[in-house]
C-alpha cells in the first residue's frame, strides 16, 4: 500500500514537472519575435501565440519572405502549429507616362496657341519651346492647355508683360 502511495506521489510530481516544463505562450512569442526581427525581410511581422499555436500577421514584399516567416515560427520550441496570415504586398506598377508623338503634339500646340498671337511654339522630340511675349493673366491658361497635351517638357522662354 505504501508502495502505491509513493508511486502516486511520484506520478503527481512527474506530471507537475512535465506540465511546468512546457513553454509558456509568452516565451514562445518572444522566441518567434526574436527570430523574425533577426531577418530584415520578416522584421515587421506581428506574432500572437495561444496554446502553442502561433498566428502571424502583417505584410512582406514577396512569397519567399512569407514562407521564411512561417518556417522561423514553426522552428520555435513549443510551437504546435503556425497560422500564417502574412500577406504579400503587391508590387507598385507605375503607369507609363504617355508622350504624344511630335505630329500630334504640333497640331495640339497650334490649337492651344492660336489665341496668343505673340507666342511662338516649336516642338522637337516631345519638347515644346515657347518664345515671344505673353500677358501674366494669360500665362496660366496657356500653360494649362499645353500641359493637357502631355509633352515631355515645356521649355518656357516667354517674356511676361
Amino acid at each position: 500500500m505504501k508502495f502505491i502511495k509513493n508511486y502516486l506521489v511520484l506520478f503527481v510530481l512527474s506530471c507537475a514537472l512535465f506540465i511546468g516544463c512546457k513553454p509558456k505562450d509568452s516565451d514562445i512569442k518572444s522566441q518567434i519575435e526574436q527570430a523574425l526581427q533577426a531577418n530584415l525581410e520578416t522584421s515587421g511581422i506581428n506574432v500572437q501565440v495561444t496554446d502553442g499555436v502561433a498566428t502571424l500577421s502583417g505584410e512582406v514584399k514577396d512569397q519567399q519572405a512569407r514562407d521564411k516567416a512561417g518556417t522561423l515560427a514553426a522552428d520555435a520550441k513549443g510551437v504546435k502549429s503556425v497560422d500564417n496570415q502574412v500577406t504579400v504586398t503587391p508590387p507598385v506598377v507605375e503607369a507609363p507616362v504617355q508622350i504624344n508623338p511630335d505630329e500630334a503634339l504640333v497640331q495640339g500646340v497650334k490649337d492651344a496657341t492660336k489665341d496668343f498671337p505673340t507666342v511662338t511654339a516649336n516642338v522637337n522630340d516631345g519638347v515644346i519651346t515657347l518664345t515671344g511675349d505673353v500677358k501674366r493673366s494669360d500665362l496660366k491658361n496657356l500653360m494649362m492647355s499645353l500641359n493637357t497635351l502631355k509633352p515631355k517638357k515645356i521649355d518656357n522662354q516667354l517674356t511676361i508683360k
